[in-house]
């Protein structure tokens, strides 16, 4: 479900319709975490992975949906020209899925590749 959801935002943000983008994106962040998107943007990357398992009891799965959606969040701001924000939602889907590739006891080429596509990303943004 999180992947025909990431597809479909992408291709909403390919096409140039950013408004709908950032409505499914919400209406994501709702539906899959029962939270809104600017809860997670009050937390600190640096803090973030242990506020969420132990103050919210977020299990790895959540944290996977997080991952994905704010990289998704991230494509759709750097595409509204919001790059310091986008650079933001880079590093904490990066942070999750660090996090989730040293904690976890199976490997994901997904994952490993998501995780050399955000640090693409955030030297691009940080430049």
């Amino acid at each position: 479900m999180i992947g025909d959801l990431i597809a479909a935002l992408l291709g909403l943000i390919k096409k140039g319709d950013l408004e709908q983008a950032e409505k499914m994106l919400e209406r994501g962040y709702m539906e899959l975490l029962r939270r809104d998107a600017a809860f997670f943007q009050f937390i600190p990357k640096e803090k973030l992975t242990d506020t969420l398992i132990r103050e919210h009891h977020y299990e790895h799965g959540h944290l996977t949906v997080l991952a994905e959606l704010f990289f998704a969040e991230a494509t759709l701001t750097e595409a509204q020209g919001k790059r310091q924000y986008s650079l933001i939602c880079y590093e904490k889907s990066l942070t999750l899925l660090e996090f989730l590739e040293k904690e976890d006891r199976t490997w994901s080429e997904k994952r490993e590749e998501r995780i050399k596509l955000l640090k693409t990303r955030i030297l691009e943004l940080s430049m």
